[in-house]
């Protein structure tokens, strides 16, 4: 009777274990704040739907990038260093605060210089570079994508799936596979495209976890630039 009372007693232990586990964002549960700068497997670039953004949280914070008539598409949203199993933020660099120096090699990369600083503190540190080379990499890395001619400037909403917008990427960038990128959505409304580089930035690179953390939605509403 004892044992079985213990059992059971595991088991609701287990099952509770696993109900706090699913409670918890993916990526909290496997950021990890701190650490060596320089230490990370690859990096993922992420691709913002600026109008995908505005409509769920931007247009709320006013940022300039959602103004009618600004006509943006695809833009940066940042660089991260990732481990093969989660990924770093927040590290100790030997240059805390980027210059206004460093932040002109910013310029025309992230849509805005917020953006930009935020970025630099909590990706750009565990990269190992000086805030204007991580600028520089976040831009080099960004032109080697070449955004699909139907994705670059919709004048209309559009309907797809997580899959299709792959395979128009994965036409478009030679040497690009399936599963060295991934979709990300918020509900059924595309907001962004991740993908996976060397840490060299020379080549694509498989990147299993997040692949596996793209979207879910059935059907993704792709809004119009504005």
């Amino acid at each position: 009777m004892i044992a079985a009372s213990r059992r059971l007693g595991l088991g609701i232990a287990a099952a509770a274990l696993a109900l706090f586990a699913c409670a918890v964002p993916a990526s909290a549960q496997s950021e990890r704040r701190g650490g060596t700068p320089g230490d990370f497997d690859f990096y993922v670039l992420a691709l913002s739907w600026s109008p995908g953004f505005c409509a769920s949280e931007g247009d709320s914070k006013g940022r300039d990038q959602c103004r009618t008539g600004a006509g943006l598409g695809f833009v940066v949203h940042g660089l991260w260093p990732q481990f093969d199993r989660g990924f770093p933020t927040e590290c100790q660099p030997a240059n805390p605060t980027p210059s206004r120096l460093s932040l002109e090699a910013a310029r025309g990369v992230f849509p805005d210089e917020g953006l930009a600083r935020y970025e630099w503190r909590k990706h750009g540190t565990c990269s190992g570079r000086s805030p204007t080379d991580y600028f520089r990499d976040v831009r080099s890395a960004r032109d080697k994508i070449q955004v699909p001619p139907d994705l670059a400037r919709p004048t209309s909403a559009m309907t797809t799936t997580a899959i299709d917008l792959e395979r128009s990427f994965v036409a478009a960038n030679p040497g690009l596979r399936a599963d060295m990128m991934s979709v990300a959505c918020k509900g059924s409304v595309l907001q962004e495209v991740r993908v996976c580089f060397t840490r060299d930035l020379r080549s694509f690179t498989s990147c299993p976890e997040v692949d596996r953390r793209g979207c879910r939605a059935r059907d993704i509403t792709v809004p119009a630039v504005r």
